[in-house]
């Protein structure tokens, strides 16, 4: 008997919900996101639209959107967008008509975007929202981290230790904080955390049905 009732709770209709990593560049979110996405097949990493040129190896649908100035405008003005903003010169934003089709089908979307894009997504769909902020163990390490990329010239290395130091300021508008001491750690921390959202009461469409029909000795 047990054992049916936990295959029927495990069969409830969930809605999906929308789970944030965030952190200054070097921090590890981007590693982050990538081992929960091939751990994870109940979750799909939201695409962006973007302004900026594809980079090689980056694939248009995959990667991102690409598309140019004039049509990111006409998609922000139809509001066509959950959030969007500038970084680095371009424009990046998340379209919102995917995102909405899969909350509906209860999967979950995966955002790698920094607080400003947090801040507005939490406007537009707080309740389906859980952010996750990743804070580097010291900043001498996050500017060895990126010294180690060996991809920035001097001048893009201190513009993004600049914003590196603002963006942290911003820790507090996150729901969860964690210090990606070692990425092993952190992830086992970032999946606890989405563990623990799924099964939130408010996220199970069919808990009602299923009580009441408990109530009623079905």
């Amino acid at each position: 008997m047990a054992q049916a009732d936990s295959e029927k709770i495990g069969s409830l209709e969930r809605r999906g919900l929308l789970f944030i990593l965030s952190s200054p560049s070097g921090a590890g979110k981007s590693t982050l996101s990538r081992m929960l996405l091939d751990a994870d097949p109940q979750i799909a990493l939201s695409v962006s639209a973007t302004t900026r040129p594809a980079r090689t190896g980056e694939t248009d649908g995959k990667d991102y959107h690409f598309v140019d100035t004039p049509t990111f405008k006409q998609m922000a003005k139809g509001n066509k967008f959950l959030e969007w903003a500038h970084v680095f010169g371009h424009r990046y934003g998340t379209p919102k008509a995917p995102v909405e089709d899969m909350l509906d089908a209860g999967k979950d979307v995966l955002f790698d975007i920094d607080w400003q894009g947090a801040q507005q997504l939490y406007q537009e769909a707080g309740p389906d929202v859980v952010r996750v902020f990743i804070l580097p163990p010291s900043i001498t390490e996050l500017e060895n981290r990126l010294r180690s990329r060996g991809t920035d010239s001097e001048d893009v290395i201190a513009a993004r230790m600049e914003r590196a130091k603002s963006e942290i300021g911003h820790w507090d508008g996150y729901d969860y904080v964690l210090i990606n001491d070692d990425v092993d750690a952190c992830f086992a921390q970032v999946q606890q955390i989405l563990a623990a959202e799924r099964l939130k009461r408010r996220r199970q469409r069919g808990l009602i049905g299923f009580v009441r029909d408990l109530v009623r000795g079905g």
